[in-house]
């Protein structure tokens, strides 16, 4: 008999926690190794149990699915990440991807599905929820066929927040800067994170560097 799939499952609900820990232990391929309610909790199951997947929430306080996907690749590059969320936003989609998720469904999924995909996550398969693939194809077309300037998305305010932000200054720095309340500084930063499908202000300021948007 082959071995079972270990898996966490990571949700701050302790209802949502429970009730897909409750259906995946019924699996006899599937074996439940530890549920997380945060981040952190997270990432010390990974690195006690090493699972072969985990089922990773997006939203959740302190550190979000994200950051915590990007941190457990790190930890165990070979567990893969089922991001399982109410969530299908280009902000919370292109992120999670580009963190090491390998498939992406929504908690909308039917439970013997739900134990399909992670059986599928097991052998490197991935699954994309319907629309979630449409706007992954989408990009991938507007990439190749168009290759528009990334940057075009963003006003010309944000193109200067964004050269400050890769020159290292602070938000309270770059309010400074530009005569601005600290509050606006932060919303133009969030604004450019969403329109660059990245995580955070760094990986926006390495976007910037690569683009020639800042230059030495």
């Amino acid at each position: 008999m082959a071995e079972s799939i270990t898996l966490i499952v990571v949700d701050d609900h302790a209802i949502v926690r429970e009730g897909v820990h409750a259906f995946l232990a019924t699996q006899e391929d599937l074996a439940v190794v530890g549920t997380a309610g945060s981040g952190e909790e997270a990432l010390r199951l990974t690195a006690e149990h090493a699972p072969d997947v985990v089922l990773m929430d997006l939203v959740m306080p302190e550190m979000d699915g994200v950051e915590t996907t990007r941190r457990l690749k790190q930890i165990s590059p070979r567990t893969q990440v089922i991001v399982l969320t109410s969530y299908d936003q280009d902000e919370h989609i292109f992120p999670a991807i580009r963190a090491g998720a390998l498939s992406y469904v929504l908690k909308d999924i039917g439970s013997h599905d739900l134990a399909d995909v992670v059986r599928k996550a097991a052998r490197g398969e991935a699954v994309l929820h319907p629309r979630v693939a449409a706007r992954v194809v989408q990009e991938l077309h507007g990439a190749r066929l168009e290759q528009p300037n990334v940057f075009a998305e963003l006003s010309d305010r944000e193109i200067e927040v964004l050269r400050l932000i890769a020159n290292g200054l602070n938000n309270a720095e770059i309010a400074d800067r530009l005569v601005i309340s600290e509050k606006t500084v932060k919303s133009h930063v969030g604004n450019i994170l969403n329109k660059l499908h990245v995580a955070d202000r760094t990986q926006a300021a390495v976007y910037a560097w690569r683009e020639g948007v800042v230059r030495r």
